[in-house]
């Protein structure tokens, strides 16, 4: 299925870079992802001190209908679902008998006039997400479908969020915007289109991610964001009352100095949840639930007391050398990029204990250089020294 963005024309008219979504080895040609309009710098700073509007066709929405869809849903995913209320969101796995991550799922209840449990998954994992829980349906009233085409999704992050979109929405929404809890969801009518509006803060700034009706992206994209007319690559924030338009490298940035992790790049359809670190696992699966697919898998190594890897950050430090400034200011050093390897020691023939799985220099961190890595449990504790392998060098790194 084609996932082309509805804004394509319109970034090709701000000179986005584009670039195919998907792994390296086998990019994905009909989802093309802005990476940058600007200087990855101004954008990221757009995030951190003032707002920054980001497309998404890479997600997908698939949509439960029917009387018996929470209760058969309850019975599908790792977490629990009793006492789901209207109009807020939880976050879950979609497991395979063998307890591998086959969707990480966000999911939104809405009550009428939708009446239905919509999930937002990466557009790679949405087929066999919607084909996998298909197949279970056998008795219960309910039904799923891919919706995909029919919704669009961007997302706003940044301090200003909030009051940037109450300030555009129409008079009449479900609740303040500006009062807005992490899971909530709230109805705002932006540009003429009923918006649905949830709070998930991936970059460590308030980030609200909107549903909106696909013939409606442009008009709502256009209403909240700076237009092309008063752009400026220089200034962070051209206009104070709208959004700064920006690509995934800026926001990239900010969501691993958050430490929030990313389905398919920092773990994925191979990862146990055990694996996918402390924070995702609290947040996704429940472990006084009944049962569920794959739960087995789970309950087990829950009792076995740890996996055999898991999803670290990482500190690398840096020789005073590679800390010179380089291009837009940023240290001009090598890059450790996904499956860069990271080691036990220093020493010649030392063993391999991880990979890295994303990493960036870090703004809040003095250019700190940071990373994900999925590594061994014996080298998982905080504070354990480890190595990253760097071209002809090893760099001394801290799990954090």
């Amino acid at each position: 299925m084609s996932r082309r963005t509805p804004l394509l024309d319109l970034h090709r008219t701000g000179d986005a870079l584009l670039s195919p979504y998907g792994s390296v080895s086998t990019p994905d040609s009909t989802i093309l992802l802005v990476e940058a309009f600007d200087p990855v710098q101004i954008e990221y700073a757009a995030i951190r001190t003032h707002a920054a509007v980001f497309d998404e066709p890479h997600r997908a929405t698939l949509a439960l209908t029917g009387p018996d869809r929470l209760v058969f849903l309850n019975r599908m995913v790792t977490q629990e679902l009793k006492g789901f209320a209207p109009d807020t969101t939880r976050r879950s796995f979609w497991l395979n008998r063998k307890g591998r991550i086959d969707g990480d799922l966000k999911l939104l209840n809405l009550p009428a006039p939708h009446d239905r449990i919509l999930i937002d998954v990466d557009a790679h994992a949405a087929e066999r997400t919607r084909s996998g829980l298909a197949s279970f349906i056998i008795s219960e009233d309910c039904a799923i479908e891919d919706q995909s085409e029919y919704w669009h999704r961007l997302s706003v992050h940044g301090p200003a969020a909030c009051s940037i979109l109450s300030k555009i929405a129409e008079p009449g929404a479900s609740a303040p915007l500006t009062d807005i809890q992490p899971g909530q969801i709230i109805t705002e009518r932006i540009a003429g289109a009923d918006v649905l509006i949830d709070r998930h803060d991936i970059s460590g700034e308030i980030g609200l991610h909107l549903l909106i009706p696909t013939e409606h992206t442009a008009a709502v994209y256009e209403a909240i964001s700076t237009p092309w007319s008063a752009r400026d690559a220089r200034t962070v924030t051209p206009s104070t009352d709208r959004a700064r338009r920006i690509g995934w490298h800026a926001l990239n940035i900010a969501r691993i100095e958050r430490g929030t992790p990313l389905y398919l790049a920092d773990f994925g359809p191979d990862s146990l949840p055990h694996e996918t670190g402390v924070e995702t696992l609290a947040d996704r699966v429940s472990f006084k639930k009944g049962c569920y697919l794959g739960q087995e898998v789970v309950a087990r190594m829950n009792a076995l007391g740890h996996p055999k890897q898991r999803l670290v950050g990482l500190r690398i430090e840096l020789p005073p050398s590679d800390k010179t400034p380089g291009a837009f200011g940023l240290p001009d050093m090598p890059q450790a990029v996904t499956g860069t390897a990271v080691v036990a020691t220093d020493e010649p023939g030392a063993p391999v204990v991880g990979a890295v799985t994303s990493s960036c220099c870090a703004p809040m961190l003095s250019q700190a250089h940071i990373a994900f890595a999925m590594v061994k449990w014996s080298h998982a504790k905080h504070d354990t020294k480890v190595w990253v392998q760097l071209d002809d060098r090893r760099l001394a790194a801290t799990v954090r």
